[in-house]
Order: C-alpha cells, then sequence, then structure tokens
C-alpha cells in the first residue's frame, strides 16, 4: 500500500489520476481504518488529505456555509451558529457513532461510503446542499442527492475528490428536522430516516424538501411529499397525504433490521414528525 498526504486538492486529484488499482482517501478514518484492520479492504494508494488548508475549516458566507472535508460531527456540534442556523444536519450527523467516533467522522465520509443508511445524507439532501469536486483540470458542483448511485457507489470520477461541502443559507422563516428509526437507542444504523426542510409565509408552507435514507438503494428526494405539504398549513390532512407520499416512494428491502412492510409505514411516521419539528422551528418555536 502507498501513503500519500498532497498539500493540495489538485495533488490528490492527480494521485488517484494516476493510481492503479484500489484508492481510499483518509480524512476521518471511522471506515476506513476499520476496514483496513479487518482486512476488508486493502487499499493500493490511501490519500490523506487532512493536512490540505481549510478542510478542518467551518466558514460562514454569504450564500451558507462551507464546511471542510475533515471537520468532525463534534466540531460541528460545537459550533452554535451553524445549529442554529441548520439544527436537522448538525442532529442528523450527532446520531452517527459514539462519541469516540464524533471526533473524528465527517460528514463526507458519511456521504461517499454510498450507505442508502448514512444519517447526514438525508439532511443535507432536505436542505438542497451540494459539494465542490476537484478533480485534474478544475473543479464540479454537484447536489448531494446526485453523489451516491447505490450502495457504496458514487457518481465521482476517478479523478475527483470532494474539496468541500456547501450548505445554502437557510431562507427567512425556514426550518429543518432530522429523525431516525432503530433498533436501540443509540449507536446503531437506520431503519429508516427522514429529512424535512420547508419555508413559512405567515402559516403557510411556501417552500419544502423531502428526503428518505434506508428505504431504497440510494437516498431520495421526494419530491410528491414536498408538494403534499406546500400550500397547506401542515393540518392533519396535509400530514397525511405527507405521510402516504413518503410512504409511497419508499423501495426498501427486507432483513433482519426491518421488513418492507414496516420500513414503508415508518418512513410516513417519520416524515409527519420530522415535518412537525421543522414547521415549529420555522415559526421560532424551539
Amino acid at each position: 500500500m502507498k501513503y500519500h498526504s498532497p498539500k493540495s486538492f489538485e495533488d490528490a486529484a492527480a494521485i488517484a489520476q494516476n493510481a492503479d488499482g484500489i484508492t481510499r482517501y483518509l480524512a476521518g478514518g471511522t471506515d476506513v481504518l476499520v476496514q483496513l484492520r479487518a482486512d476488508v479492504v486493502t487499499p493500493d494508494d490511501l490519500i490523506d488529505i487532512k493536512k490540505i488548508d481549510g478542510v478542518h475549516d467551518i466558514t460562514e458566507t454569504g450564500d451558507g456555509w462551507t464546511i471542510g472535508v475533515a471537520v468532525s460531527g463534534a466540531e460541528m456540534s460545537e459550533h452554535p451558529a451553524l445549529g442554529m442556523e441548520w439544527p436537522g444536519i448538525v442532529e442528523a450527523m450527532d446520531l452517527i457513532g459514539s462519541q469516540q467516533i464524533q471526533g473524528r467522522a465527517t460528514l463526507v465520509g458519511n456521504l461517499c461510503n454510498g450507505s442508502p443508511a448514512a444519517d447526514s445524507v438525508p439532511a443535507l439532501v432536505a436542505a438542497g446542499a451540494s459539494v465542490t469536486l476537484t478533480r485534474t483540470g478544475g473543479t464540479r458542483t454537484v447536489a448531494v442527492e446526485d453523489v451516491p448511485t447505490g450502495p457504496g457507489r458514487t457518481s465521482l470520477e476517478k479523478d475527483e475528490v470532494v474539496s468541500a461541502v456547501n450548505i445554502p443559507k437557510q431562507v427567512e422563516n425556514g426550518g429543518d428536522a432530522y429523525l431516525r428509526f432503530i433498533p436501540r437507542t443509540e449507536m446503531d444504523i437506520a431503519v429508516v430516516g427522514c429529512g424535512v426542510n420547508l419555508r413559512l409565509d405567515g402559516d403557510t408552507i411556501t417552500e419544502a424538501r423531502v428526503s428518505l435514507g434506508a428505504v431504497a438503494p440510494t437516498v431520495l428526494l421526494v419530491e410528491e411529499a414536498a408538494k403534499a405539504i406546500i400550500g397547506t398549513t401542515l393540518d392533519g390532512g396535509a400530514l397525511e397525504a405527507l405521510a402516504s407520499a413518503a410512504s409511497t416512494a419508499c423501495n426498501p428491502i427486507d432483513d433482519k433490521r426491518g421488513t418492507i412492510k414496516f420500513r414503508t409505514h415508518v418512513a410516513g411516521v417519520l416524515a409527519k414528525r420530522a415535518a412537525k419539528i421543522a414547521y415549529d422551528r420555522a415559526k421560532g418555536v424551539k
């Protein structure tokens, strides 16, 4: 195995482009190091991006937030302004693993693993977040929902590396939330996850995004679920329409953690609960 410690993302992309065999990136290391120790995957090239300038920064910009690729879940939870504006995203990241894992785990690692059950991804999708990809010859920006293509797979090209996570500015009278169901009280993988982000005009929802995790091969952006609550005050009828649209969008599997029927039902339940929390937050209710 060859170990690389590039000083820029351009250098990292060039190393990946010229690499043969299996390539892995090291930012937090909560997955790749476990895989190495368990002899699950031994990369031919391990590219450590922790020493690149800016990878540990959380930066507020005029357009929103830029999250460095090595920023840990703990660092996000300890950032009061980010948590105030995007509590759903911070709470989703905070659900991943133990306190020790929180000190290392990153948004980018959670996304690029390609797990349908990743907790941070539905929250990012609901927020309309994107990632910046650096490659040999330039950069491009991709919506988070377009990164995973299936379990363990992404749309990134061989010479592309995620160089930033971009979270838009939360709109006035906006609110977000993320909820998941797990068999245990903590430190488990989501059986179903749901992220909701919405905007109000008075009491009426004018914009919404609803995302589901662990109910399909990739995290889903469910437009019909958003349409079900736009133009409503999130009354009982709107909530039932939301639940129905969320359940209809599901294409889950049966496994030891949950059946197809159970996951489909829980998706609707979580969508209603997350929407209520996001609605209250948009109203300024803590």
